[in-house]
């Protein structure tokens, strides 16, 4: 069983994780498309970099956006920093969106490993990790919150 203070610790690695996520997205937009590249982004996101329009740019915006939020829910349900609206449903929703994420590149490769690059797994993997640390790290603190 996991106690609250691991629980806390989980969930903060998943928010370091989130907030380092949202700054690699950020960063697209000083270093140019070869990042875009890189950190495989679709390819009409690498044709917009490459063209000079706004899509790569603010896509990259919105999706750092997205990425700091699900950080700030893991601070949240780590109690570290105030209650954010639909904390509960918030962070299951997440845990299973990022599991999702993480098993899909996993079965693919399971089926066919030609088709799934060592760099897709390795995220792939990270992502699982990381759903697993909001499950079980709220699961943990909400378990010490209702005793």
């Amino acid at each position: 069983m996991i106690n609250t203070r691991q629980g806390v610790i989980l969930l903060v690695i998943a928010a370091t994780i989130a907030f380092l996520t949202a700054l690699a997205h950020l960063s697209c937009i000083y270093f140019g498309p070869q990042c875009y590249e890189i950190q495989m982004a679709p390819p009409d996101i690498v044709e917009s970099a490459w063209a000079g329009t706004l899509l790569a740019p603010v896509g990259a915006v919105v999706v750092s956006i997205i990425f700091a939020v699900l950080g700030c829910y893991a601070l949240s349900g780590a109690k570290l920093m105030r209650k954010l609206p639909l904390l509960k449903f918030g962070l299951y929703s997440i845990a299973v969106v990022c599991i999702i994420r993480g098993i899909l590149p996993l079965q693919l490769w399971l089926r066919h490993p030609e088709k799934v690059s060592a760099a897709v797994l390795l995220v792939g993997l990270v992502w699982l990790g990381v759903g697993l640390c909001y499950l079980l790290g709220y699961r943990a603190v909400q378990s010490k919150a209702a005793t």
